[in-house]
């Protein structure tokens, strides 16, 4: 699966999130969402928001590929990146939660592939040209994720519970994780830009990979709390995908 532009990507996202409702696999989760951020980020293309459009149609596009990749080593070897390795073998483990699996598909897509794509897109000192329009995405993933929000509190109805044990909401965990590793990803894009290191990209992939084991095995009363919350969730993994997947829909009435 490769794409040559973005919209390319939103037809292999879409793709692996109708296979993934056919077969009830949880990687239609993460997918769900990542292609309404997509489908957003076109419109925000074609609606002038970005300083260069057919530059951030290149960087979206070598980011989803980034992601391609992965999935795609995962299916045939149980392959890739080590920290999509970690996200993609919590997926047929039924004791994690929707938001867990939204997390770790955040965590590896950020973490790692956001900076690459990013250096490649804009290599040396032209990643500075690409500062704002990277920064500009977050009020789109901001937006989407007010929407998905909401739609994993009627599938997860006792998420509320993170936020008194975790100290944190269901919607900060997703918009405070996103917003805090785009601004890492942005210094380590400026840092792969001009200093193109495979060993860089390693190390990445490996911080990326523990953050995964600590969000996907939490400790303290956290631990507990997932298990009250798993215990309530709606188990219809094709209704939970599909519930994802129009969430900006549905929350705009459109």
């Amino acid at each position: 699966m490769v794409a040559d532009n973005i919209d390319d990507v939103i037809d292999g996202l879409a793709e692996i999130v109708r296979e993934a409702g056919r077969t009830g696999d949880r990687i239609g989760f993460f997918a769900a969402l990542y292609r309404q951020v997509t489908v957003e980020v076109r419109a925000a293309i074609l609606a002038g928001r970005f300083d260069d459009g057919p530059r951030m149609d290149r960087f979206d596009t070598l980011f989803g590929n980034r992601y391609f990749d992965a999935y795609d080593a995962w299916r045939r070897t149980r392959g890739g990146p080590r920290c999509w390795r970690e996200a993609f073998g919590l997926l047929d483990d039924p004791d994690t939660i929707i938001v867990q699996h939204l997390v770790l598909g955040v965590n590896a897509h950020i973490n790692l592939d956001l900076a690459v794509a990013a250096a490649r897109t804009s290599p040396g000192a032209a990643i500075h040209e690409l500062r704002d329009d990277f920064l500009l995405i977050n009020d789109i993933l901001a937006e989407v994720v007010l929407a998905v929000q909401d739609t994993i509190g009627a599938d997860s109805p006792y998420l509320w519970l993170l936020d008194q044990f975790g100290g944190r909401t269901d919607e900060r965990i997703l918009d405070f994780s996103i917003r805090r590793s785009r601004q890492e990803a942005w210094n380590n894009a400026v840092l792969l830009a001009n200093h193109p290191d495979p060993e860089t990209e390693d190390a990445l992939d490996l911080r990326a990979a523990l953050l995964a084991r600590l969000i996907a095995r939490p400790g303290g009363l956290v631990r507990p709390a997932i298990q009250l919350i798993r215990s309530a969730e709606n188990d219809d993994v094709p209704a939970v995908i599909a519930h994802l997947d129009n969430a900006v829909s549905a929350g705009t009435g459109a």
